[in-house]
Parts: C-alpha cells; sequence; structure tokens
C-alpha cells in the first residue's frame, strides 16, 4: 500500500545520532583548550604588570626592614641617637678620605710618567708617616695643649696615663709630655710627685703636646667624670688650650727587634 512505502522511506533518510560512546566532539574540544593554553603566551602589557609587582614586593620588603630599624632607634635617648649620629658622620668623613686619598694615589701612580720614581716617593711619604707614629721623626699640625698643675702633689701615674688613654682614644696621632714623647708601649710609672715616663723622670706641671683634632681631641678630656674633672678632686687644676701648630719635637730612638722579622708578601 502506497502510505506504508512512504512512512518506510521516511524512517530511512533520516539522519543517525551520534553515538553516546563515541565521545569525538568532547575530544575535540579538550585538544583546543589545551592548544589555547601551551605554549603560554605573555604580552608586553603582562610583562609591564609583572615587573611592577616584583618593584612593589621589593619596595614592602625594604619597608619593614627599615620600619623595624627606626622602631629599635625610637626606644633610644636623645643623647644616645645624637652621639650614634656623630660617629657615623664621623665614620663616614673618615672613609671619604680614605677614598680620596687612594683614588689620588692610583691617580699618580697611573699618571706619572716615570712610575718607579713616583713609587719610591710614596714609599718615603709611609716611612715617614711611621716614624711620626713609632717617635722617631719630629711632627707638627694643629692640636692641643694640656697643661696639668700639681700644687698638692696629688696627681698620680695612673691619672697620666688615663689622659694619654684618653686623648689617643680621640685621634691623638703625636704626644709628648714634658720632653718625652709617648708612643703605644710607653709606661707611666711612680708615685705622685715622683713621676716617670719611660724611664724619665718628669716633674709638675705636666705639659701634653698633642697632634689631633682639636674639636675632638678637646671635648675628650672635657667629658662629664673624664680627666679633666678626675684631676680638679683631687685638687689639681688642667687647662686645654687648642692650637692651629703644635710641634712634638721629641725622638726616641730607632729599636731593632729582637725576633720580628718582615715577611714576605
Amino acid at each position: 500500500m502506497p502510505p506504508a512505502e512512504s512512512a518506510a522511506s521516511s524512517e530511512s533518510t533520516a539522519p543517525a545520532e551520534p553515538s553516546a560512546g563515541s565521545g569525538g566532539d568532547e575530544v575535540t574540544g579538550r585538544q583546543r583548550l589545551f592548544a589555547g593554553l601551551w605554549p603560554p603566551r605573555v604580552t608586553r602589557a603582562q610583562l609591564v604588570v609583572a615587573l611592577l609587582l616584583f618593584g612593589l614586593g621589593l619596595g614592602l620588603a625594604i619597608q619593614v626592614r627599615s620600619t623595624g630599624d627606626d622602631q629599635a632607634l625610637r626606644g633610644a635617648r636623645q643623647e644616645d641617637l645624637v652621639r650614634i649620629l656623630d660617629e657615623l658622620d664621623d665614620r663616614t668623613q673618615r672613609l671619604e678620605d680614605e677614598k680620596s686619598r687612594l683614588e689620588d694615589q692610583r691617580t699618580e701612580l697611573e699618571n706619572s710618567s716615570d712610575q718607579a720614581e713616583e713609587a719610591r716617593r710614596q714609599t718615603v711619604e709611609k716611612e715617614r708617616q711611621l716614624g711620626i707614629l713609632a717617635g722617631t721623626v719630629a711632627a707638627q699640625g694643629p692640636g692641643i695643649t694640656l697643661t696639668v698643675q700639681d700644687g698638692g702633689g696629688a696627681v698620680d701615674a695612673d691619672m697620666l696615663l688615663d689622659a694619654i688613654q684618653e686623648l689617643r682614644a680621640a685621634g691623638a696621632e703625636a704626644i709628648q709630655v714634658n720632653g718625652v714623647r709617648t708612643v703605644a708601649n710607653s709606661y707611666f710609672s711612680g708615685d705622685a710627685g715622683e713621676i716617670e715616663v719611660d724611664g724619665h723622670e718628669i716633674k709638675a706641671p705636666y705639659v701634653f703636646k698633642v697632634i689631633g683634632k682639636p674639636e675632638d681631641l678637646e671635648p675628650a678630656l672635657n667629658i662629664p667624670g673624664g680627666v679633666v674633672q678626675t684631676l680638679e678632686k683631687e685638687q689639681a687644676t688642667a687647662v686645654v688650650t687648642r692650637s692651629e701648630k703644635i710641634v712634638v719635637d721629641a725622638l726616641r730612638p730607632v729599636q731593632r727587634p729582637d725576633y720580628a722579622r718582615s715577611s714576605p708578601q
């Protein structure tokens, strides 16, 4: 019958539905997703953002560390902060001076037409500087004069030695006491009124001639509880005078060491 044949024909021409287990579209989607993500594509904008985030993180880390240091200093006394600042300024200045001196030496060596002669000149200058420290050559420069009057005979060797140590700590480069040059191994001995320096007897008034920076030397002696106040408690008087030119001309004999020898470089 014709109607039945028409229905059969319609069923035979209908499109076949995909099998549930084929998964063809699902695999294709994953591949497209993977292809879109790998290899990663970094744009210029992303790179700039990454660099900005890195800089921000570094700045925060530095700020946290700086904040910790500030909190540690915030609890310090004003006197301690002033002292710390002065010490840092002095240290910075000394390092800058040393840097400048070394750079000048390097420039002189590089530019000298006769480097051997320049090296010899610098060797002589270094020998002169070491001679000043060893007390074997005379020296002059700015500094102070400390004069100690001991009318009651109460000043002993330890008090004078304390003065020497305070001066050295303040940057004294050359010192002589009553015509006796004092160096690193100098010693004071004897009782009040019979004091000796390196075996040389000295009498009051005790006159210290000191080469160094006057702005550092004088305050070191006048600090509360320092050398000047200690001497005044013993009914002695101590007067500190600054000068643009102090001459230290007392010399020590050159002594050959018994055991020490220069080592090869």
